[in-house]
């Protein structure tokens, strides 16, 4: 696997668990999208990667299964979630 493919492949892994957290949040989206649907996952202003990704569902989709697309328009920077802790030398 090229260094492309690998950024291409964790970008698209960080995004579709982005998505899958949104979904638990907003469950009344997940019934929009049938079970058996392929999700393309896009970022605005991303042109190589909505490709890539697209290109990819075509590969995973089998005869007529829906696809569907979500393009996730603006994210939050990441933050830890830890509150509280404390580092200390062990050795």
């Amino acid at each position: 696997m090229t260094r492309l493919e690998k950024r291409m492949v964790d970008k698209n892994l960080d995004l579709t668990f982005e998505f899958e957290k949104y979904v638990l949040d907003h469950p009344d989206l997940a019934d929009r999208i049938p079970r058996n649907a392929v999700v393309s996952v896009c970022l605005e202003g991303d042109d190589k990667f909505n490709r890539w990704s697209r290109r990819l569902v075509e590969k995973q989709r089998k005869g007529r299964q829906p696809v569907f697309s979500v393009t996730i328009r603006k994210m939050r920077p990441v933050r830890s979630r830890i509150e509280e802790l404390r580092v200390e030398r062990a050795a």
